[in-house]
């Protein structure tokens, strides 16, 4: 292996970004490692999450741009559980991004720390983030963008593919499901994973879960919904519903590709519902599902989850670094389908996650290219 390092990019230094960086040197203590709390992978293809290297940052929040990451990550408005405080001093000084459709208007009218000052500086034209991505040497680029956010996410994108920089879009627009944007990455053989990461144990993938048993259980899953209530500035961002399209097509389609025949619309419910301040960084989410059991006698199930968001998800992005670097390695471009399958919601290929288990184990033994 040439570089032990991972070089990676973050677009959006949020909450999702905080816990990610703290993680990485969460895990630098060997007891935590050895533990592996939270991990689903200590290590994957020679890359432990301490190999994880943040070399260039991007936003747009005044409280945030031009401080190092390490410091950056605590600023407000993040709100997610700080459970390691002690991260050093990165190097990286947040840069200012390109804001496009990335704040929502709405959020200026919320109290103070809420509410989006966007930096001073002036906006980077595409062939200053270019640059920037090539100077820093970054080889995996994230998108941590706000819910909404179709023509920023394109185009730091497109930057990506300009720059040779493989991409992780963790957010539910549609590049690496989408035909063409993913013709572009596979014609340039570069790596990109996507689209709306899967949280570890989240809403998404309990419900899954739960709709995939039906279906081996023989038990006929008439309606269901998914309600989702949080106090994080992502909540806040989804209030505007004009945002929510691809969100919860993402969520649905996550849910509709693993039950045994697909609901109509009016059967099925999944997404964001309400913003509640005080929860800050914490998700509960509301389960209904009704079916038939034997002899058409009817039954239900209800659940609720409560979790912190974040923190949820940053483990599994942790795995897509490491499955985007191992393409790297291997000279392999274009979507990545096998990670993608197990670690989105919306990947352009669904799998029961039995299935995309198997294919992400197989993956990083070589035994499937992408």
């Amino acid at each position: 292996m040439a570089d032990k390092k991972i070089k990676i990019g973050i677009v959006g230094v949020g909450n999702c970004a905080s816990s990610l960086i703290q993680g990485i040197y969460h895990y630098q203590n060997e007891e935590n490692l050895k533990n592996a709390i939270g991990l689903m992978y200590q290590e994957m293809g020679g890359y432990k999450p301490e190999d994880i290297e943040v070399v260039v940052a991007f936003d747009i929040d005044k409280r945030k741009v031009g401080k190092d990451v390490s410091e950056a990550i605590f600023s407000e408005p993040n709100c997610t559980t700080v459970f390691c405080k002690d991260v050093p001093k990165t190097g990286t000084k947040v840069r200012m991004g390109k804001v496009l459709d990335g704040v929502s208007q709405h959020m200026k009218d919320y109290e103070d720390k809420y509410t989006f000052s966007v930096a001073d500086e002036p906006e980077p034209l595409k062939e200053d983030v270019v640059k920037a991505l090539k100077d820093s040497g970054v080889e995996i680029l994230l998108n941590y963008l706000p819910v909404g956010s179709e023509e920023a996410t394109k185009f730091y994108a497109e930057c990506a593919l300009e720059a040779k920089v493989a991409f992780i879009n963790n957010i539910p627009v549609f590049i690496a499901s989408n035909p063409e944007w993913a013709k572009k990455f596979e014609e340039k053989n570069i790596p990109i994973l996507g689209d709306d990461i899967k949280s570890q144990v989240g809403a998404t993938i309990v419900h899954r879960v739960l709709t995939d048993l039906f279906k081996k259980r023989g038990v006929k899953l008439e309606r269901t919904y998914q309600l989702n209530i949080g106090g994080n500035t992502d909540f806040l961002n989804m209030l505007n519903r004009t945002r929510l399209a691809s969100k919860k097509e993402s969520k649905t389609e996550a849910v509709q590709a693993v039950t045994a025949k697909r609901l109509v619309n009016e059967n099925i419910y999944v997404g964001p519902s309400d913003y509640v301040p005080w929860l800050k960084d914490n998700k509960v989410c509301f389960i209904r599902m009704e079916g038939k059991l034997f002899g058409d006698v009817p039954m239900n199930l209800e659940l609720r989850l409560s979790v912190e968001d974040s923190p949820n998800s940053a483990g599994v992005v942790i795995d897509a670094i490491r499955c985007a670097k191992i393409a790297l390695d291997r000279g392999i471009g274009g979507v990545l389908y096998s990670p993608s399958s197990y670690f989105f919601k919306h990947p352009p290929k669904q799998y029961t996650d039995d299935e995309a288990y198997k294919l992400v184990e197989k993956y990083i033994k070589g035994e499937v290219e992408r």
